[in-house]
């Protein structure tokens, strides 16, 4: 694999020839250049100064973190399937402990995103795992390096296994999605990247073009979110950190948020 060079602040990968003046994914304006300039770092150091944490949050489903904390925080979620492995989002590191452990468990089927802003070492991943990496072709511009297991889908959702779905949801980027779960709660999981954002006090759901510099959806967009969510069935939550776990009223937490939309 070529040698990579990665933004600091949002741990997107890149070859270290082609490495631009300004991460182009910091310098949308959903995202964000430090006050103290571009800055980045390489794998060795990631891997030095870096582990993996893997959590066990039901009997088919692993969250896998950055231990401590680097670039943006997001965490990564596994799920489990007879059908075949997800890996939803990603986080910038893979090391030979987390890549052990997946296989254990069967390895990955498929690698699908919520966003680009999680995008980071994703050829890294597909190609250790040899699965293909399903991004929705509206976000198709933020790849910054197309690798040959990327698979661009289109449409409101994308049917994978076991009634696994990808489905758009838009918003926070053109193509931002969300994966749902059939068979990790009664009604349905959503796991949501940030497509929607859960408030500290877990009864509200935000939904920003950026969260980082807090800019508002235009209404038209938010009431195309309200409809999609509305037209589908869940009851469990996980977003894109820990603290983004939800599995009680969620519809109607979700429900009595967007009402202050649309008030």
């Amino acid at each position: 694999m070529k040698e990579k060079i990665i933004c600091s602040t949002c741990g997107t990968y890149y070859p270290a020839d082609e490495v631009p003046g300004l991460c182009v994914i910091c310098s949308d304006e959903r995202q964000y250049i430090p006050e103290t300039g571009q800055s980045w770092t390489t794998p060795k150091d990631l891997h030095r100064k870096h582990s993996i944490k893997l959590n066990k949050l039901h009997e088919r489903l692993y969250e896998i973190e950055i231990n401590p904390i680097f670039a943006i925080g997001q965490r990564a979620l596994l799920v489990l399937s007879e059908g075949g492995n997800v890996l939803w989002d990603c986080i910038p590191l893979l090391d030979e402990l987390t890549v052990q452990f997946i296989k254990s468990k069967g390895g990955l089927k498929a690698i699908a995103f919520s966003h680009p802003h999680y995008y980071s070492n994703m050829n890294e991943w597909a190609e250790v795992f040899d699965c293909p990496v399903y991004i929705h072709d509206n976000d198709a511009a933020h790849i910054v390096e197309k690798g040959p297991q990327i698979h661009l889908w289109q449409g409101d959702e994308l049917a994978l296994w076991e009634g696994i779905k990808i489905l758009l949801i838009g918003g926070h980027f053109e193509g931002s999605s969300i994966l749902h779960v059939p068979f990790l709660s009664k009604e349905g999981t959503i796991l949501c990247g940030d497509t929607l954002f859960l408030s500290p006090s877990k009864k509200h759901f935000s939904v920003l073009r950026s969260y980082p510099n807090r800019i508002p959806l235009a209404q038209p967009e938010m009431r195309k979110v309200k409809q999609r969510f509305d037209s589908i069935p869940f009851d469990s939550f996980y977003g894109y950190i820990k603290t983004q776990n939800l599995h009680e009223n969620v519809k109607q937490v979700f429900a009595e948020s967007m009402k202050k939309y649309f008030s």
